[in-house]
């Protein structure tokens, strides 16, 4: 019998392939791999318009490289800029300037080696712009009210301006928020702890600082603690405070230049105005599923982190980039079980995630918010995720799991070309070092690149093998996503046949390019 996700399988009239509900980073990074791969999706968001605050701001290595792939990554740079310099100040008035994240140079591998500022308002307004021109737009100020699912599909009530409707889908995916209601609809745990810290965070114009540093006051005293950073691409500056646990707070232009004054004993800093401001408890917390039945969450629905690091709009994105290959490829034939991968490795991230965002909200309530290469998510991965292969005689450098790297190498007409230039794209890319291109056959949805002197392209800078540790004969498969699915050697071609049909790249074809 067909595989109920598959087209085969389904007779009812089904509005839409995918209803995304929310239109934020994870809900936009979806709808944009849909996009890309020509699934039909809805993605609609409560809200009456975009989200116009910068609640994240640091755009980490890893999510550059994400951007990347989807097309967006120089309108990114362009809008954004590098984080400035920690100024702390001292009670005397003078100050000492620091960095917040160590410089560092880009290397054949990881060519985005430093995060980038963008404030979450512009971030997601390139998405939007990257999502029309893939022919797509977010439907504002239509609420998902209520949903039902069997085998077939799931049956969704929407209420909009237009009033209500009900449409059928074969997927709904919850990216809407912490407070979701897909996942409270679910009735899915969101088990773990309030944390003992209230916070305000606020887009504000004013004059009296210079834009050239993070300015921070009272740093490790919870009553006097703010800080004020200048919000890269715009003329606006944040504002982040703690602030008691119970209590109204003034958010008016009157209210946070009051508090301004009173923790920085400055009168010449003046808030001209408020484009956005929020209180807010911080909390840490995990779902205990991602997925029920037809039903995923992503996004900050699936988890909840302090916002030090700068981790939760990247682990958001990151789910959405996870999540949206595997949905296309079981839309179109796919075997179903590749959407059991989905919360398999993107949970423990998660986890750890909360762990280090909760460690580093620790560090800067004493008044240290440097960060390190943790936080920038290149070393994260999927070893122990059962679409990992690499059998046991494999010497790779590299393990099936990890990020692929990128690399320099020289076409046949003496170009230079990045390894990443390769892998660009919604297929999979089965790299051979020094290979018969005929080792494996050719198949839908599989790029098969051959690097070696008589190949596509030549590892002329010794990039590829330093990074990716093979030796001649050896095969890399990488996935949609850029991490590596599986390694084999010269000789283990019929257990590499055995994986591409696993994961719906048999020589028949299920994948779509």
């Amino acid at each position: 019998m067909p595989d109920a996700l598959s087209p085969d399988a389904l007779s009812d009239a089904f509005a839409t392939d995918v209803l995304i509900c929310g239109a934020g980073a994870a809900g936009l990074t979806l709808a944009i791999e849909l996009a890309r791969r020509g699934i039909a999706f809805r993605l609609i968001d409560s809200l009456e318009a975009p989200f116009p605050g910068s609640r994240g701001k640091g755009l980490q290595p890893r999510t550059l490289e994400v951007f990347e792939d989807i097309g967006i990554f120089d309108r990114i740079f362009s809008a954004g800029g590098p984080y400035p310099l920690q100024r702390l100040y001292r009670t005397d008035g003078g100050f000492t300037d620091a960095e917040i994240v160590a410089p560092q140079d880009p290397t054949p591998a990881e060519p985005f080696p430093m995060p980038l500022m963008v404030p979450q308002f512009l971030t997601e307004a390139l998405m939007r712009e990257r999502l029309l021109e893939l022919g797509h737009r977010p439907r504002f100020g239509c609420t998902l009210i209520g949903f039902a699912q069997e085998d077939r599909g799931v049956t969704a009530r929407l209420a909009g301006r237009a009033g209500e409707e009900t449409i059928r889908v074969r997927i709904l995916v919850g990216a809407d928020g912490g407070r979701s209601f897909v996942r409270k609809a679910l009735e899915i745990g969101f088990p773990g702890k309030t944390l003992r810290v209230r916070g305000l965070v606020a887009d504000v114009a004013l004059t009296g600082l210079t834009r050239d540093a993070w300015h921070r006051f009272n740093d490790g005293d919870m009553d006097a603690q703010i800080m004020l950073c200048p919000l890269a691409g715009t003329g606006l500056f944040q504002i982040q405070a703690p602030i008691p646990s119970e209590g109204e707070i003034d958010l008016s232009a009157e209210g946070l230049a009051a508090m301004v004054a009173r923790r920085t004993g400055r009168r010449d800093i003046r808030i001209q105005s408020v484009s956005w401001a929020s209180a807010y408890t911080m909390n840490a917390r995990l779902a205990d599923r991602y997925r029920a039945g037809r039903v995923f969450l992503i996004g900050d629905a699936a988890h909840i982190h302090p916002p030090t690091g700068g981790q939760g709009l990247n682990t958001s994105v990151q789910d959405a980039y996870n999540l949206g290959w595997k949905l296309a490829a079981v839309l179109n034939g796919a075997p179903a079980s590749l959407l059991d991968t989905y919360e398999e490795e993107r949970r423990p991230i998660a986890a750890g995630v909360l762990g280090l965002s909760t460690k580093l909200l620790d560090a800067a309530n004493q008044g240290d918010i440097r960060r390190g290469r943790d936080t920038r998510q290149l070393d994260l991965g999927y070893p122990a995720s059962s679409l990992a292969f690499a059998p046991p005689e494999c010497g790779s450098g590299l393990q099936a799991g990890d990020r692929a790297p990128d690399a320099q190498l020289r076409r046949s007409d003496g170009r230079t070309i990045r390894l990443f230039d390769l892998l660009r794209g919604t297929h999979w890319t089965l790299l051979g070092d020094t290979v018969a291109r005929d080792g494996v056959p050719p198949r839908p949805g599989l790029h098969i690149r051959v690097i070696g002197p008589h190949g596509d392209s030549a590892d002329a800078f010794g990039h590829f093998r330093a990074a990716y540790g093979t030796a001649p004969g050896d095969w890399v498969l990488v996935r949609p996503d850029g991490y590596i699915g599986a390694i084999v050697t010269a000789g283990q071609s019929p257990l590499l046949e055995r994986y591409l049909n696993a994961v719906g790249l048999g020589a028949g074809g299920f994948a779509h390019a």
